[in-house]
């Protein structure tokens, strides 16, 4: 299976997944398509494909590639363009006591059990997240998702004034921008807004470092989950290989 004809991108080898439970839409089935190998697909290979509407999950590089559905649409924020509505300016001023650290990939106790009580809050019902990769609820299988990476990729971790974790984004940088790999907040807090103050944050951060978008993975219509990331505008919205 052929991609684009950008030379960089030519040693790679794609293959499709076999089906698995979607867990975005429900009574669906999904499959992924798989660049490989893997050690091939470093900084300068990605870049190309994240362009084409490529995620990464631990060391795999994937875009959704269902067979019926033409769901799963890869978004990217404008940012010289970016405006934050109210709610979005209440939510980055509420948590301004928040302090970021940026770290480099490592397995940290402390964030796996955020990231264990986030899931379990946030998605008990799943068996799968955006690709059949992607993490089930044990140490080695997070290691596996989130701590390990073949290209240049960081942890950004808020603190609370008490020193306590509130949010863990995991990001890659790319030629053009910052891709929002994972991020998980504590979910126990119902007035909170952490996952907005986090794109706020990103958003300035990418800002500072003079690339031009923030890439927030895919969207989805029909998907309540994915309903968030419309509210930050402008988009482009990548179609038929075209970002629009």
């Amino acid at each position: 299976m052929s991609l684009p004809n950008e030379k960089p991108l030519h040693k790679l080898q794609f293959y499709v997944t076999t089906p698995y439970k979607c867990g975005y839409l429900p009574n669906k089935l999904a499959q992924s398509l798989i660049a490989s190998p893997q050690h091939l697909i470093d900084a300068n290979i990605y870049n190309g494909l994240i362009t084409q509407g490529f995620r990464r999950s631990g060391k795999f590089a994937y875009r959704p590639h269902c067979e019926n559905c033409r769901a799963c649409i890869a978004v990217r924020l404008v940012l010289s363009e970016f405006t934050p509505t109210r709610s979005q300016k209440r939510a980055y001023k509420q948590h301004s006591d928040l302090t970021a650290q940026i770290l480099p990939l490592h397995f940290n106790q402390q964030h796996y059990a955020l990231y264990e009580s986030y899931q379990s809050l946030r998605h008990q019902d799943e068996t799968a997240s955006e690709t059949s990769t992607a993490p089930k609820d044990d140490a080695e299988q997070y290691r596996q998702f989130l701590c390990q990476s073949n290209v240049e990729s960081l942890i950004i971790e808020f603190k609370d004034a008490n020193n306590q974790v509130k949010i863990v984004s995991v990001v890659d940088i790319v030629n053009d921008g910052v891709s929002a790999v994972y991020t998980f907040y504590n979910a126990l807090e119902p007035k909170a807004s952490y996952g907005t103050y986090s794109i706020m944050w990103l958003a300035e951060w990418t800002k500072s470092l003079d690339l031009p978008y923030l890439y927030l993975g895919y969207w989805i219509k029909d998907s309540q989950k994915m309903a968030y990331k419309q509210q930050f505008k402008p988009q482009q919205k990548l179609i038929d290989g075209e970002w629009i």
